[in-house]
């Protein structure tokens, strides 16, 4: 089945959190993978992370759309995204590692920006400089303005026609 097919897009609820609380994991694990902790240290501290994130995202973001997105009715991300009147700010976008690679993240970010095209909105993100996101994020036409420890500042100006 191919994964793009019935995809939905949700505003999260509280019945979401430990399906967010798991995939926050999941981005996270491979960073630990070094670490000479026991999993149960490893999965601790990234519940404690997952939720210092969560409650930021809220307090900081209270006008952002907070979104899980679902194949065929099933939980497989989230996309946090903040609109306003002269900028989208895509705060995070994750996928379920069975579904990364696949395209998805590359057919989404082409609708938004669809989007913020249309109402001449510029884009921004923070990416990990270590994220392999970045490729898909320069291939939508984001460079990158700066730097903020461990994240990259990219931009991408409104009506940037450089969608793969």
């Amino acid at each position: 089945m191919d994964k793009k097919n019935k995809i939905h897009l949700r505003p999260i609820n509280n019945g979401d959190l430990s399906f967010l609380e798991a995939l926050y994991c999941s981005t996270r694990m491979r960073e630990l993978a070094e670490l000479p902790w026991d999993q149960s240290s490893k999965s601790a501290f990234l519940n404690q992370q997952f939720a210092a994130q969560h409650n930021y995202y809220q307090a900081h973001f209270p006008h952002a759309d907070f979104q899980v997105i679902e194949s065929a009715g099933t939980p497989i991300g989230r996309a946090y995204l903040l609109w306003s009147d002269i900028h989208l700010q895509i705060i995070d976008i994750s996928l379920i590692p069975s579904y990364r690679g696949q395209g998805l993240g590359s057919q989404l970010l082409a609708q938004w920006l669809a989007r913020a095209d249309a109402q001449g909105l510029d884009t921004g993100l923070y990416v990990e400089s270590y994220n392999p996101a970045q490729a898909l994020y320069r291939r939508h036409g984001f460079a990158i303005t700066g730097e903020n420890g461990v994240y990259l500042k990219m931009l991408r100006p409104a009506n940037q026609a450089n969608t793969p």
